[in-house]
C-alpha cells in the first residue's frame, strides 16, 4: 500500500530518483525554466519551492547547511539561489512557480509541461 507517501514514483528506484529530481531542480535554478513531461514537473516543483522557502531566510549557515543538503551536487547553483532567485521571493508567501501546459508529446502521448519562475 502507498498510504501517507505523498510522492510519485515517476517509474524509478529510489536513488535515481532522487538524484535525477536533484538535476533537474539544479538545470532549473541555473536555466530558469525546464520542459518535461507533467508528473516530473510537479515533483520538481515541490523540491524548488522547498528550497527557495529554505533561501528566503537569509544567505546564513543554518540555511545554507539545510540547502546543501537538500542540493549537495552544485555549489554554484546553491549560490545562484541564494543571491539571484531568494531575494525576488522574500514577501511572497509561497508559489514561486508556474507550470505551464505543453500539450501532448507526439512520441508516446505524454502530457508535456515547463516549469518557470514567477
Amino acid at each position: 500500500m502507498r498510504h501517507l507517501s505523498g510522492k510519485k514514483k515517476l517509474n524509478m528506484k529510489g536513488s535515481y530518483r532522487k538524484a535525477f529530481l536533484r538535476n533537474q531542480v539544479i538545470h532549473f535554478i541555473n536555466f530558469g525554466h525546464i520542459t518535461s513531461t507533467t508528473a516530473t514537473i510537479k515533483e520538481v516543483r515541490r523540491l524548488a519551492e522547498k528550497l527557495v522557502t529554505i533561501a528566503r531566510e537569509g544567505n546564513e549557515f543554518n540555511p545554507r547547511r539545510r540547502a546543501l543538503a537538500m542540493l549537495p551536487y552544485s555549489q554554484d547553483a546553491l549560490l545562484k539561489l541564494f543571491k539571484e532567485i531568494a531575494p525576488q521571493y522574500v514577501d511572497r508567501p509561497g508559489g514561486y512557480t508556474r507550470i505551464m501546459p505543453l500539450g501532448k508529446r507526439q512520441s508516446d502521448t505524454a502530457s508535456m509541461s515547463r516549469l518557470q519562475w514567477v
